[in-house]
Parts: structure tokens; C-alpha cells; sequence
């Protein structure tokens, strides 16, 4: 018998009969939730399901039958608009001790009160071992069975849903891990007309490309439906290669809009993207895919180039300022311009884009993982600096993200970790995490990726919001978050209702944006030095809301004023590595 699947409780083996398009199928009665199974490919080959819902016993086991009900009581919920995301991304293996779905939902009540809108988990798609960033995820379908299962993450979506959080995933729909990858035994899902960094590249585009798509999408609206996700988050797309006219991401955004029209809930799509294309966030009437928003990185590579000076690998094309106020104020640094790094020109233009369409972050796995130690920006810079991070990203015209632990300024590193079982794999990891950094010139020995220790020294060390530095820390995020939520003026992101100016002498950012009467003002110096500049602003009594170099916050002292009369050329001093908000009210 070529093809069959084996019920293993009762050694039963059944025969599939073969239909259209390469599938296999066949009714089979009498099987109880639970039931472990294994699909019979012949020649004494069998395999886990490649859309198996769970994998009690890893990568390599066999897989089981679930019973899909849960007692959902979300019926109310219909979603945030995206401008409302304050997005918080965690590891779940590393956010708590226990690294599970359950410590998760204990913590959400903290998160509420940071004022975190939606938290964002790194993939959990079933990966080898008990610890993996889970971009090594080889059942897409599968919840990672040391968080907690599937069952696990009903109940975390629940939670959030209850108290008004929603819940993005990070998908990976570019590669699947080495470990446990069988999928190439069940039909052409990988092609070798393309490469990728981390392994075969699917196919998307070749002969069975439907098929293969449909494999992806249907995991897609797989979480959105059965678990109520509210937001994908499409982990590095310039590295899904298809030449197709519609192509699979223009597809899968159009599956996934139809499924939140029949939902009746708000439900978006969130692209990586290494190439500042502008075209995956146009509207698709304009010749776009239609997606909702990308993650920014040229925003960050700009902040910690000026932070830290440092200029290895890509952070050689920044570092000059007015990139910096360019990215505040259109999105993109590079939009076409020559890139030393890439050596050829990069991006496109962004000035159109409206400003809802852009993540940003001054932390985020990647950037805080891909460092030689995984060292976060608390490592590289001072805590002047992470207080002004802090207020550039929140109080920017753009959605932010928060990386775990950063609100309070966490010391423990996030570099790459693994637990795979195969000893040439393993060091196959080690060798390409050496070459990864051939670039750079950090300092230092490369975290193993294999070893338990890398994994537990990225636990996050909660204990240090009780710090006295900590918890000001702590306290200036929520200060921050609580003004964007109440002043109109950040609250509405909009770039018709914004003027930024770059004073690139002094490395001051003026940043003028409003909504109806209510004008907000943010001015930011990210100069080594106390810095006095001539502004032009709007007429009116403005009042400063919040000064980075307040005593209060552990400031070096406010050189700012408590207030001011606007117009031509007022002028303001600040101190090192600060900013001040302001407010006033202008009559239209």
C-alpha cells in the first residue's frame, strides 16, 4: 500500500485514496480525540501529518487528533483600529520562569497598566526541542508543545480579548526549519530555482505553486479563525521569491481581509521586509499588495547610529542626521538612494505612505538577537539615551513596538539559542552564526546556540522593576504611553498633520503635529552636548508636559523652560541626550 495512515493506538492502518491535485484522503470512523497517528508514505516511511494540530511528542513524533472546541467568551470583541496598536513582542519561552502561555496570561494585568494595546509573540509553530526563537518551525499548523499547545494559546487570546488586548503572530512563510522537515516527502512545496539564508526556498511560484499556497494560506486564516488571532505579522517577505502576476503575499492579504469581513472582526497583516518597498502597504487599486503595515527598520538603524556611533555591517549607511529626520518624517531613510553596504541604490519612496503603516521600534528581537552577545541598547548606550529612545518611538507619528523587558531597561541578553538533535546540524548553527557577524566588529564570544545556558541567561530578570532606576524607567514609559493615548494630537497619526524640521548642526528634532485645537510639540536633542536652538512654532502658550532631563527622571537637569510663547525663533535649550513635550491649545 503506497499511501495510508497508521492509527497507532489500535495499529490500524488505512488505506488513502488518491483525487485531484495530488491529494490523498479517505473517512475513517471510530477515532477519538487524542488518538496518536502517522501517514504510511511506503517503503517503510512514515510521518508525522504536515498539518498536524499538535506534536505531543516533538518534531520527530507522531502526531494527534484534537478536538477543536474551546469555550470562547469573545463574542463581544471585534478588534482595535491598527492606529491604536502600542504593540509589546515577547519570546514566550524567555518572558516568564516558566515560559508558557499560562505565565503570559498572569502577567497581562502589568501590561495593562504599562498601557501595552496588543502583545506580539514570536513564532510558536512547532520547532525542535523545548527552546528555539521558533523561526526554526517546521509545523505551521502545530502550537509548540512546551508553551502549552493549542489549548494553551486559546486561553492566553482569550484572556487578552477580555481585557482589551489584541494578540499578533509572528508567521514564517519564507522557509521552514531543517530539523523535523519532512514536508518535501509529501509534494513539491520547495523549489531550487531560489535560495534563502536559512534553507530550501518554497514554491510559490512554480508548477503545484497552487497547492503549496494553499497549504499557507489556509494556515493563516487557520489562526485568525480557530484561535482568534488578530494580527500576522509576515516574518522577512523579501525572502518569499515568487515572479507570479498575483502573487502569494497579494493573495494570502486578500484571503485574510475576506476572512475578517466574514468574521465580522477587525484582523490585519504585518510584512518584515528588508527592501523599504513602499509597495507592500500601497493600496492595491494603486498597484500594491494591500497589506497593512511593515516593520521600519531604517528608523531604528538611524536612532542607534547616532546613540552609539557604531558603523559595522549596515550601520555603515547611517548615522547622518538628516536621515534620521527624514525617517521621522516619511518613513524611509533610503528611498533610492545609494547604500555603501548593499553597494547598489535601495528603498522607495515613502513620503506617501500614511504614517499608520509603519512599525517602529528602538528594540526588537531581531535587533537585540542579531548583536554578537545579543546585548540590548541598555548595554550600548545610557539611560539618558534609553529615555530618549523611549520618547522618539512613543510619541512618534507611527505604530510602536516595544521589545520585552526594554520599559523597564532588562539586562539579560537575547541571543540566538536552539536545542536541535543532530550533532552536524548543530554545528552547521555555530558556523553560520560566526559568518552572520564577519561584518561586524563586535567584541567578544559568540553565545553558543546550543547550550541551555544561552537560553536561561535570556530569561527575563523581572525582579529589576523593583531598581530604583528600573522602576523610573518603568514609570517614564507609562507616563509616555498615557500621553499618546490622551493627547489627540499623538493619538491621531496622521503626516497631512505634522511638520518635522532636522536642525542637523545641533542634532535637534522639532516635531510640530495636531489634531483640532490641540497641538503637540516634541523636541529632542540627540547631541552629546547642551544644545540651544531657534525654533519656529505655531503662536500660542505652550506648556511642557515632560522633560526626559527632569530631576524627576533621573535627569541630569532641565534646561528647558516651563513654558514658552511661540512664533518666530523661539528659542530653547536642552539639555545632552534629552527631549521635552510641550502642549497648546490653538484655535482653528
Amino acid at each position: 500500500m503506497p499511501v495510508g495512515v497508521r492509527l497507532l493506538g489500535a495499529d490500524r492502518l488505512i488505506p488513502l485514496e488518491k483525487t485531484s491535485c495530488g491529494y490523498h484522503e479517505a473517512v475513517v470512523e471510530n477515532v477519538q480525540a487524542g488518538e496518536l497517528y502517522l501517514f504510511h508514505l511506503g517503503q517503510d516511511r512514515e510521518r508525522p501529518d504536515p498539518a498536524s494540530r499538535f506534536q505531543p511528542e516533538g518534531v520527530h513524533g507522531p502526531s494527534q487528533l484534537l478536538d477543536p472546541q474551546f469555550s470562547w467568551d469573545d463574542d463581544d470583541w471585534h478588534g482595535l483600529p491598527l492606529h491604536d496598536f502600542i504593540i509589546y513582542e515577547l519570546h514566550v519561552g524567555t518572558f516568564t520562569a516558566p515560559g508558557t502561555f499560562d505565565a503570559i496570561a498572569a502577567q497581562l494585568d502589568y501590561l495593562i497598566e504599562l498601557g501595552i494595546t496588543a502583545i506580539e509573540l514570536m513564532p510558536v509553530a512547532q520547532f525542535p526541542g523545548r527552546r528555539n526563537w521558533g523561526y526554526d518551525g517546521v509545523y505551521p499548523f502545530a502550537v509548540q508543545n512546551s508553551y502549552g499547545g493549542p489549548q494553551g494559546l486559546k486561553k492566553l487570546v482569550n484572556a487578552c480579548h477580555r481585557r482589551g488586548l489584541a494578540v499578533v503572530l509572528d508567521v514564517v512563510y519564507n522557509h521552514l526549519g531543517p530539523e523535523g522537515n519532512y514536508l518535501g516527502e509529501y509534494g513539491p512545496y520547495f523549489t531550487d530555482r531560489y535560495k534563502t539564508p536559512w534553507g530550501p526556498a518554497l514554491n510559490f511560484d512554480g508548477p503545484w505553486s497552487d497547492e503549496v499556497r494553499n497549504y499557507f494560506i489556509q494556515n493563516a486564516l487557520d489562526w485568525v479563525s480557530e484561535f482568534h488571532i488578530d494580527a500576522l505579522r509576515l516574518d522577512a517577505v523579501h525572502a518569499i521569491l515568487d515572479h507570479s502576476p498575483m502573487t502569494f503575499l497579494e493573495e494570502l492579504g486578500d484571503a485574510v481581509d475576506r476572512e475578517a469581513m466574514r468574521l465580522n472582526r477587525q484582523i490585519f497583516h504585518i510584512a518584515e521586509s528588508a527592501d523599504n518597498n513602499a509597495r507592500l502597504v500601497r493600496e492595491r487599486e494603486c498597484g500594491g499588495y494591500g497589506l497593512d503595515a511593515q516593520w521600519n527598520d531604517d528608523l531604528h538603524h538611524c536612532l542607534l547610529a547616532l546613540l552609539t556611533d557604531e558603523r559595522e555591517g549596515y550601520y555603515q549607511d547611517y548615522g547622518d542626521f538628516r536621515q534620521f529626520t527624514k525617517a521621522y518624517r516619511e518613513g524611509f531613510a533610503y528611498s533610492g538612494e545609494y547604500s555603501p553596504f548593499r553597494r547598489r541604490r535601495h528603498g522607495s519612496s515613502s513620503r506617501e505612505i500614511p504614517a499608520d503603516r509603519f512599525v517602529v521600534f528602538s528594540q526588537n528581537h531581531d535587533q537585540v538577537g542579531n548583536r554578537r552577545l545579543g546585548d540590548r541598547l541598555g548595554k550600548v548606550a545610557s539611560f539618558e539615551d534609553l529615555k530618549l529612545a523611549a520618547g522618539l518611538v512613543l510619541l512618534s507619528p507611527f505604530i510602536p513596538l516595544l521589545f520585552m523587558g526594554e520599559e523597564y531597561g532588562e539586562e539579560a541578553p537575547f541571543p540566538y539559542f536552539v536545542e536541535h538533535s543532530d550533532a552536524e546540524l548543530i554545528e552547521a548553527v555555530r558556523r553560520g552564526r560566526r559568518m552572520e557577524f564577519a561584518a561586524f566588529e563586535w567584541q567578544g564570544e559568540i553565545p553558543d546556540p546550543q547550550d541551555e545556558t544561552t537560553f536561561l541567561a535570556a530569561k527575563l530578570r523581572q525582579e529589576l522593576r523593583a531598581g530604583e532606576k528600573h522602576k523610573t524607567l518603568l514609570e517614564f514609559y507609562r507616563e509616555l504611553i498615557r500621553f499618546r493615548k490622551t493627547l489627540p494630537a499623538l493619538e491621531h497619526l496622521a503626516k497631512e498633520n505634522m511638520k518635522v524640521l532636522g536642525c542637523d548642526h545641533e542634532k535637534v528634532l522639532v516635531v510640530q503635529r495636531w489634531h483640532g485645537a490641540g497641538h503637540a510639540l516634541l523636541v529632542a536633542n540627540l547631541y552629546t552636548d547642551k544644545v540651544s536652538v531657534a525654533i519656529t512654532v505655531d503662536a500660542g502658550r505652550w506648556r511642557k508636559l515632560i522633560d526626559s532631563a527632569d530631576e524627576k527622571w533621573c535627569g541630569q537637569r532641565s534646561a528647558l523652560p516651563a513654558d514658552f510663547d511661540g512664533g518666530v525663533n523661539s528659542r530653547l535649550t536642552l539639555a545632552a541626550r534629552s527631549f521635552g513635550l510641550f502642549h497648546c491649545s490653538i484655535p482653528g
